[in-house]
């Protein structure tokens, strides 16, 4: 009794999932390749950091030239903690 009604669920499951991987591969290019689009991320993030990196170094001088903390650097300059 059960097991047309869990049959029929994994079978919508199935397609559901089927249809959300068609869409993913619209979306990524169907041809691809996942290794490379995290490779290319990864070396995105890392130059973002280290931009990041080399701001932060140069309000930590500024704010020593300054005699003020870096908190008061960002808030002259309008940033916000996400920044």
């Amino acid at each position: 009794m059960h097991a047309p009604n869990l049959a029929k669920r994994l079978q919508a499951r199935i397609a559901a999932l089927q249809a959300e991987v068609t869409e993913l591969q619209k979306t990524l290019g169907e041809y691809e390749d996942a290794q490379k689009i995290v490779s290319r991320h990864i070396k995105l993030l890392h130059q973002y950091n280290e931009a990041k990196d080399a701001a932060q170094i140069l309000m930590g001088r500024l704010a020593a030239h300054r005699q003020t903390t870096i908190r008061q650097i960002h808030i002259d300059y309008g940033l916000t903690d996400a920044d």
